[in-house]
């Protein structure tokens, strides 16, 4: 009785995803370049978030989220007020709106009602909210700055 193996397809998508199940999120960033996904770091990038953000790194590993921008490696912790999505940008809020009916020339309208993922200090003025001041400054991507921190 003859057993052999036949190998087909040796580049195919099967051996695709198998390597792209071994690569690295920093060998993701460098072929891609640009990816806006917010992806969980694999344990072996603990330590590095840990120290990035002064953090224990069993904390690290639950919170912290990875993306690429111009080939780099970028991550992110979340936090109560860290938002690590793209910043929202708009001049308009219509929650903020809904809540400056009832406050018409509030200096501030609270994060509750903006959301902490707003790049704007809000006020309201006649019933209508009004950036009153820009508080956060985003990337080239559309992400908080202050907030991601590139891994060298």
């Amino acid at each position: 009785m003859f057993v052999g193996l036949i190998v087909v397809g040796t580049t195919g998508p099967a051996v695709a995803a198998a390597r792209g199940a071994a690569e690295t999120p920093r060998q993701h960033c460098r072929r891609v370049g640009n990816d806006d996904q917010l992806r969980p770091i694999p344990a072996t990038l603990a330590p590095v978030a840990g120290r990035l953000f002064g953090i224990a790194r069993n904390y690290a590993a639950k919170t912290t989220y990875y993306r690429c921008a111009d080939h780099d490696l970028l991550l992110c912790n979340v936090g109560a007020n860290l938002p690590c999505g793209k910043a929202n940008q708009d001049t308009e809020l219509r929650g903020a709106n809904d809540w400056c009916r009832d406050n018409r020339n509030a200096d501030m309208i609270p994060m509750a009602v903006t959301g902490h993922d707003t790049i704007y200090e809000w006020k309201c003025t006649d019933g209508v909210a009004k950036p009153a001041r820009q508080i956060g400054k985003v990337d080239g991507r559309g992400f908080f700055l202050e907030y991601w921190k590139k891994v060298r």
